[in-house]
C-alpha cells in the first residue's frame, strides 16, 4: 500500500533538472545571438569606414592629382573607433594621343586604434576589418 512513497520526489527532481538544462541552452543561445549583431554591426561600421577611406582616396587621386603610397587615419563621428588605411599606386599610359593615369585605390579599415590596418594579430575577439578596392582614370 505504500510502496509508490518516493515516486513524486523522483519526477519533480527529474524535471527540474530538464527545466534547468533547458533554460541554460536558452541563455547560451541567447548569448550567442547577441555577440553575433554585436559584430554584424561592427562589421557594417567597418564596411562604412572603407567607403569613406575609398571617397578620400578617389578625392585625392582626381583633386590633387596626386596618389600617396599609404596613409592611415581616424574618422571622426560614429566611426571614430576605427583606423583606415589607404594605398594608391598610379599608372600612365597612353590612349590615342591623350594620357590617362589609372589609379588603383585600397582602402583597409579595422577597429583598431593607432597603426595602420590590416592588423596581423587581431587585438580582441570583437576586432573586425573590412577592405574595398576600386580603379578610376584621369586624364
Amino acid at each position: 500500500m505504500f510502496r509508490d512513497k518516493g515516486f513524486a520526489t523522483t519526477v519533480v527532481v527529474v524535471i527540474l533538472v530538464m527545466l534547468a538544462v533547458l533554460g541554460t541552452a536558452v541563455f547560451s543561445l541567447s548569448s550567442t545571438q547577441q555577440s553575433s549583431i554585436v559584430r554584424d554591426i561592427l562589421g557594417a561600421r567597418a564596411y562604412q569606414a572603407a567607403r569613406a577611406g575609398i571617397e578620400w582616396g578617389i578625392y585625392r587621386a582626381l583633386n590633387a592629382s596626386s596618389c600617396a603610397g599609404s596613409t592611415s587615419f581616424a574618422l571622426p563621428g560614429a566611426l571614430s573607433d576605427f583606423t583606415v588605411t589607404v594605398q594608391c599606386s598610379s599608372n600612365p599610359h597612353t590612349e590615342v594621343s591623350t594620357t590617362v593615369t589609372m589609379y588603383a585605390i585600397t582602402a583597409s579599415a579595422c577597429n583598431f586604434s593607432g597603426g595602420s590596418c590590416p592588423v596581423a594579430s587581431p587585438p580582441n575577439p570583437n576586432y573586425v576589418e573590412r577592405q574595398l578596392r576600386v580603379s578610376v582614370g584621369s586624364n
